[in-house]
């Protein structure tokens, strides 16, 4: 995933019930915004989850939607997180293509970028990294030579540093 200066992550924490990412993707679909990445997962409430969305808009319709969003009932709080002053990862799984001469390269590629072998097979080795899009992208494309035959990627997971994030909506 690419980051330009139209590409904005949002942390929002929602109430952890059935039908709120329905309704949260609901809300982009019906404004014709297309979202970019998408991850959902628990937080240290078992009550509320946090949905971390990149999308790609410009400022107006940045603030349209996190006015929407922050309408919806079952949303607690929205922040915009910065690249600067938020740490951000995805998670990669890569399967390549190797030959008996290959396999030594790649895997003193997995080495270079702190990447880790995750399954070995007579002709593939799985590759398991995390990282910014960045890094993801740089190790894909070092990769990509010796042939990818399958590969899945997770949305960006984000969050401020230190110990408080400034809200955006409520």
């Amino acid at each position: 995933m690419t980051t330009n200066t139209h590409t904005h992550t949002l942390s929002v924490l929602v109430e952890n019930s059935p039908g709120v990412l329905a309704r949260i993707a609901s809300l982009f679909s019906r404004r014709g915004y297309n979202i970019d990445s998408l991850a959902v997962g628990p937080t240290e409430d078992d009550n509320i989850s946090r949905m971390t969305i990149v999308i790609n808009v410009e400022g107006h319709a940045l603030e349209q939607v996190i006015q929407q969003l922050d309408k919806l009932v079952n949303v607690i709080s929205i922040t915009q997180l910065d690249p600067i002053t938020s740490v951000q990862r995805e998670l990669l799984l890569v399967k390549v293509s190797t030959t008996p001469e290959s396999r030594s390269q790649v895997l003193e590629t997995v080495q270079l970028f702190r990447a880790k072998v995750v399954d070995v097979a007579q002709d593939a080795v799985t590759i398991e990294a995390t990282g910014n899009s960045e890094k993801i992208e740089a190790l894909l494309r070092v990769l990509e030579p010796y042939g990818i035959k399958e590969l899945v990627q997770s949305g960006l997971v984000a969050m401020s540093r230190g110990m408080q994030p400034k809200s955006a909506g409520r």
